[in-house]
Protein backbone atom coordinates (compact mmCIF):
# COMPACT_ATOMS: atom_id res chain seq x y z
CA UNK A 1 0.00 0.00 0.00
CA UNK A 2 1.21 3.56 -0.63
CA UNK A 3 2.57 5.44 2.37
CA UNK A 4 0.65 8.59 1.44
CA UNK A 5 -3.05 8.88 2.24
CA UNK A 6 -5.39 7.52 -0.42
CA UNK A 7 -7.29 10.27 -2.24
CA UNK A 8 -10.57 9.56 -3.98
CA UNK A 9 -10.19 11.40 -7.28
CA UNK A 10 -13.20 12.23 -9.44
CA UNK A 11 -12.43 13.03 -13.08
CA UNK A 12 -13.87 16.20 -14.58
CA UNK A 13 -14.30 15.97 -18.35
CA UNK A 14 -15.61 18.61 -20.72
CA UNK A 15 -18.38 16.86 -22.63
CA UNK A 16 -20.75 15.46 -20.01
CA UNK A 17 -22.16 15.63 -16.49
CA UNK A 18 -19.07 14.42 -14.65
CA UNK A 19 -20.59 15.44 -11.29
CA UNK A 20 -23.77 13.37 -11.64
CA UNK A 21 -23.09 11.39 -8.45
CA UNK A 22 -23.40 13.22 -5.13
CA UNK A 23 -20.31 13.79 -2.96
CA UNK A 24 -21.84 11.51 -0.31
CA UNK A 25 -20.78 8.51 -2.39
CA UNK A 26 -16.99 9.01 -2.12
CA UNK A 27 -17.41 9.99 1.54
CA UNK A 28 -19.23 6.69 2.09
CA UNK A 29 -16.46 4.66 0.44
CA UNK A 30 -13.77 6.50 2.38
CA UNK A 31 -15.63 5.67 5.58
CA UNK A 32 -15.67 2.00 4.54
CA UNK A 33 -11.92 2.01 3.94
CA UNK A 34 -11.41 3.36 7.46
CA UNK A 35 -13.91 0.87 8.88
CA UNK A 36 -12.53 -2.28 7.26
CA UNK A 37 -8.88 -1.62 6.39
CA UNK A 38 -5.77 0.16 7.60
CA UNK A 39 -5.38 2.26 4.47
CA UNK A 40 -4.77 5.93 5.39
CA UNK A 41 -7.27 8.16 3.61
CA UNK A 42 -7.65 11.83 2.77
CA UNK A 43 -10.99 12.90 4.29
CA UNK A 44 -12.50 14.44 1.14
CA UNK A 45 -12.61 13.62 -2.53
CA UNK A 46 -10.60 15.68 -5.00
CA UNK A 47 -11.88 16.76 -8.42
CA UNK A 48 -9.20 16.65 -11.10
CA UNK A 49 -9.60 17.73 -14.73
CA UNK A 50 -8.90 14.88 -17.13
CA UNK A 51 -6.71 17.13 -19.26
CA UNK A 52 -4.62 18.21 -16.26
CA UNK A 53 -1.12 16.97 -15.44
CA UNK A 54 -2.29 16.67 -11.84
CA UNK A 55 -4.02 13.41 -12.81
CA UNK A 56 -0.70 11.57 -12.80
CA UNK A 57 -0.19 12.16 -9.07
CA UNK A 58 -2.91 9.67 -8.15
CA UNK A 59 -3.22 5.87 -8.66
CA UNK A 60 -7.05 5.77 -8.71
CA UNK A 61 -9.77 7.87 -10.25
CA UNK A 62 -13.52 7.68 -10.82
CA UNK A 63 -15.47 8.75 -13.92
CA UNK A 64 -19.25 8.74 -14.23
CA UNK A 65 -22.19 10.46 -15.89
CA UNK A 66 -25.42 10.11 -17.87
CA UNK A 67 -24.59 12.04 -21.03
CA UNK A 68 -22.19 12.09 -23.93
CA UNK A 69 -18.56 11.17 -23.32
CA UNK A 70 -16.40 12.73 -26.01
CA UNK A 71 -12.83 13.40 -24.96
CA UNK A 72 -10.93 16.38 -26.25
CA UNK A 73 -7.51 15.67 -27.76
CA UNK A 74 -5.82 16.55 -24.45
CA UNK A 75 -8.26 14.43 -22.44
CA UNK A 76 -7.80 11.45 -24.75
CA UNK A 77 -4.02 11.74 -24.51
CA UNK A 78 -4.07 11.93 -20.72
CA UNK A 79 -6.56 9.07 -20.31
CA UNK A 80 -4.54 6.74 -22.50
CA UNK A 81 -1.20 7.75 -20.97
CA UNK A 82 -2.58 7.42 -17.43
CA UNK A 83 -3.97 3.93 -18.04
CA UNK A 84 -0.94 2.67 -19.94
CA UNK A 85 1.31 4.08 -17.23
CA UNK A 86 -0.32 2.10 -14.43
CA UNK A 87 -3.24 4.27 -13.30
CA UNK A 88 -6.64 2.75 -12.51
CA UNK A 89 -9.96 4.23 -13.68
CA UNK A 90 -13.32 3.08 -12.31
CA UNK A 91 -16.01 4.09 -14.81
CA UNK A 92 -19.68 3.90 -13.80
CA UNK A 93 -22.63 4.43 -16.14
CA UNK A 94 -25.25 6.33 -14.13
CA UNK A 95 -27.91 5.40 -16.68
CA UNK A 96 -27.45 1.73 -15.67
CA UNK A 97 -28.12 0.54 -19.22
CA UNK A 98 -26.08 -1.12 -21.94
CA UNK A 99 -27.04 0.93 -24.96
CA UNK A 100 -27.64 4.46 -23.68
CA UNK A 101 -25.75 7.60 -24.63
CA UNK A 102 -23.11 7.31 -21.91
CA UNK A 103 -22.51 3.62 -22.65
CA UNK A 104 -22.27 4.01 -26.42
CA UNK A 105 -20.06 7.10 -26.32
CA UNK A 106 -17.72 5.88 -23.57
CA UNK A 107 -17.22 2.50 -25.23
CA UNK A 108 -16.42 4.30 -28.49
CA UNK A 109 -13.81 6.40 -26.67
CA UNK A 110 -12.21 3.20 -25.38
CA UNK A 111 -12.13 1.79 -28.91
CA UNK A 112 -10.39 4.93 -30.13
CA UNK A 113 -7.88 4.91 -27.25
CA UNK A 114 -7.09 1.22 -26.98
CA UNK A 115 -8.44 -0.48 -30.09
CA UNK A 116 -11.46 -2.61 -30.95
CA UNK A 117 -12.04 -5.41 -28.48
CA UNK A 118 -9.91 -3.91 -25.70
CA UNK A 119 -12.95 -3.60 -23.42
CA UNK A 120 -13.82 -7.18 -22.41
CA UNK A 121 -16.16 -8.94 -19.99
CA UNK A 122 -14.56 -9.86 -16.68
CA UNK A 123 -14.98 -13.48 -15.56
CA UNK A 124 -16.42 -14.17 -12.10
CA UNK A 125 -13.03 -15.57 -11.17
CA UNK A 126 -11.29 -12.21 -11.64
CA UNK A 127 -9.18 -11.21 -8.60
CA UNK A 128 -11.17 -8.01 -8.08
CA UNK A 129 -14.03 -10.18 -6.78
CA UNK A 130 -11.82 -11.65 -4.06
CA UNK A 131 -9.41 -8.79 -3.39
CA UNK A 132 -10.72 -8.31 0.18
CA UNK A 133 -14.35 -9.33 0.45
CA UNK A 134 -15.52 -12.42 -1.46
CA UNK A 135 -17.98 -12.12 -4.36
CA UNK A 136 -18.04 -15.64 -5.87
CA UNK A 137 -21.01 -14.77 -8.11
CA UNK A 138 -19.25 -11.77 -9.62
CA UNK A 139 -20.43 -8.17 -9.32
CA UNK A 140 -23.16 -7.57 -6.73
CA UNK A 141 -26.46 -6.34 -8.10
CA UNK A 142 -27.82 -2.86 -7.40
CA UNK A 143 -31.27 -1.81 -6.34
CA UNK A 144 -31.62 0.24 -9.53
CA UNK A 145 -31.41 -2.87 -11.66
CA UNK A 146 -33.70 -4.89 -9.41
CA UNK A 147 -36.29 -2.09 -9.44
CA UNK A 148 -36.46 -2.36 -13.21
CA UNK A 149 -35.12 1.08 -14.08
CA UNK A 150 -32.83 1.74 -17.02
CA UNK A 151 -32.95 -1.18 -19.47
CA UNK A 152 -34.86 -3.46 -17.06
CA UNK A 153 -31.92 -5.88 -16.95
CA UNK A 154 -29.73 -7.21 -14.19
CA UNK A 155 -26.18 -6.94 -15.51
CA UNK A 156 -24.32 -10.08 -14.51
CA UNK A 157 -20.86 -8.89 -15.58
CA UNK A 158 -18.53 -5.92 -15.61
CA UNK A 159 -16.11 -5.02 -18.38
CA UNK A 160 -12.52 -3.94 -18.22
CA UNK A 161 -9.34 -3.12 -20.08
CA UNK A 162 -6.17 -4.92 -19.09
CA UNK A 163 -2.67 -3.59 -19.72
CA UNK A 164 0.22 -6.02 -19.27
CA UNK A 165 -2.06 -8.49 -17.53
CA UNK A 166 -3.49 -6.04 -14.99
CA UNK A 167 -6.93 -4.50 -14.98
CA UNK A 168 -6.57 -0.75 -15.55
CA UNK A 169 -10.10 0.32 -16.57
CA UNK A 170 -13.12 -1.12 -14.73
CA UNK A 171 -16.39 -0.36 -16.51
CA UNK A 172 -19.81 -0.82 -14.90
CA UNK A 173 -23.36 -0.47 -16.23
CA UNK A 174 -24.71 -1.19 -12.74
CA UNK A 175 -24.76 2.40 -11.40
CA UNK A 176 -22.81 1.70 -8.22
CA UNK A 177 -22.31 5.43 -7.75
CA UNK A 178 -26.01 6.02 -7.05
CA UNK A 179 -26.24 2.76 -5.06
CA UNK A 180 -23.57 4.09 -2.67
CA UNK A 181 -24.88 7.65 -2.65
CA UNK A 182 -26.11 7.96 0.93
CA UNK A 183 -24.83 9.27 4.24
CA UNK A 184 -22.48 6.69 5.71
CA UNK A 185 -24.28 6.96 9.05
CA UNK A 186 -27.31 5.28 7.44
CA UNK A 187 -25.25 2.18 6.69
CA UNK A 188 -26.29 0.72 10.02
CA UNK A 189 -29.83 0.27 8.71
CA UNK A 190 -28.70 -2.06 5.91
CA UNK A 191 -28.82 -5.83 6.34
CA UNK A 192 -25.54 -6.00 4.40
CA UNK A 193 -23.13 -3.14 3.75
CA UNK A 194 -23.40 -2.59 0.00
CA UNK A 195 -20.14 -0.62 -0.20
CA UNK A 196 -17.95 -3.68 0.34
CA UNK A 197 -17.39 -4.16 -3.38
CA UNK A 198 -16.19 -0.54 -3.53
CA UNK A 199 -13.53 -1.48 -0.98
CA UNK A 200 -12.44 -4.31 -3.28
CA UNK A 201 -12.18 -1.95 -6.22
CA UNK A 202 -10.02 0.58 -4.39
CA UNK A 203 -7.74 -2.03 -2.83
CA UNK A 204 -7.25 -3.69 -6.20
CA UNK A 205 -6.33 -0.31 -7.70
CA UNK A 206 -3.81 0.36 -4.93
CA UNK A 207 -2.10 -2.99 -5.29
CA UNK A 208 -2.13 -3.12 -9.10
Amino acid sequence: MPAAAFTFVRLKYRSGDWDAVDERMPANLLHSLVQYTKVPVAPKEKVVALDSEELFRYPFCYLSGHRLVQFSAAEKKNFEQYVRGGGFVFVDDCNHDIDGLFARSFEEQMRVCFGAGALKKLPKSHPIYSQFFQFPEGPPNTGFELNGWGDDLVHDYLKGIEIDGRLRVLYSNKDYGCEWDYDFRNKRFLAEDNTKFGVNIILYALTA
